[in-house]
């Protein structure tokens, strides 16, 4: 009988890393899937619009050639929803060929043939992204502000959301435990940006922006990287922070530039929620005034 042993462990750990996901070396549930979505290739399988959306590497690949080809299907997040759909059948429309928002045999077949006179770059995600930054406003007014945690930090969400509505910005707190949830509420609110809130699991702080093999939110590195560096900056707040690229749901289900922080210990964060609060606030306001400059 095979055992879990270590290591299975470490490659589970290996996995993680490379997936996006917290690095644990436990096969948890979100470890599962994404070893599920890891096995499928473009035109393993029909892709269309279900309940709930098909996820996997072959929607990525899919949407990746789609971005390059100048289709938006926005960001090249795995998940097969109603702009992947609608890219596909402007593709389909494009090339002569029914367009149903089903991508079988024949529309991969045309896809990938045109595909061999683009380039490798992100596309037109890019694009989306850096014009929705442009209209952020400089001022930090009127940003929509979406404030989540997943369990233990509501003091903390509490002082953010309460220092944010001061500066005229529009906040809306939420304690969810499911990130899909959360997600979903941000993008109904069309956020500006989403900033998420849990205890970390691996006694490590971290701020994390949604980054994928062809694509990154410049916005959400921008912003991480700026807190991280406040973070570890602040002599009143007794733990360090880095910035690094994730895909954890949160941040790959959001539409906005996102950040999840990751905090630990808790007992510390709660004690500096104040401080900590305090260097949220500062460090998004100055965000608004150039969201798409990353630390120097």
């Amino acid at each position: 009988m095979a055992e879990f042993d270590a290591p299975t462990g470490r490659a589970v750990a290996e996995f993680q890393a490379a997936r996006g996901l917290h690095r644990s070396g436990i096969c948890d549930e979100a470890t599962w899937l994404a070893l599920v979505e890891a096995s499928w290739k473009l035109g393993d399988r029909w892709l269309k619009l279900s309940s709930p959306y098909i996820r996997g590497d072959d929607v990525d690949q899919l949407q990746t050639a789609l971005l390059r080809l100048g289709f938006d299907c926005g960001r090249p997040d795995g998940i097969y929803g109603p702009l992947t759909v609608r890219a596909v059948q402007r593709f389909q429309r494009n090339s002569g060929m029914q367009s149903d928002g089903v991508c079988g045999p024949d529309t991969v077949r045309l896809l990938l043939m045109n595909s061999r006179q683009t380039g490798d770059g992100p596309g037109v995600a890019m694009l989306r992204e850096m014009t929705g930054l442009s209209a952020v406003r400089h001022d930090g007014e009127d940003v929509r502000i979406v404030v989540g945690q997943f369990g233990g930090l509501s003091a903390l969400t509490r002082q953010v959301s309460r220092a944010l509505r001061q500066h005229a910005a529009n906040v809306l707190t939420i304690d969810e435990p499911d990130p899909s949830v959360q997600a979903a509420v941000a993008n109904r609110h069309r956020a500006t940006a989403y900033l998420g809130f849990e205890a970390s699991g691996n006694e490590r702080c971290t701020v994390s922006y949604f980054a994928a093999p062809t694509f990154e939110s410049v916005g959400g590195r921008a912003l991480a990287e700026r807190l991280a560096e406040r973070i570890s900056a602040n002599a009143h707040l007794p733990f360090a922070s880095s910035a690094e690229g994730m895909r954890v749901a949160v941040l790959r289900e959001t539409r906005m530039p996102a950040v999840l922080c990751s905090l630990w210990p808790v007992r510390d964060v709660l004690a500096g929620a104040p401080v900590l609060a305090d260097v949220v606030v500062e460090t998004v306001l100055a965000w608004t005034g150039a969201p798409s400059t990353l630390s120097s």
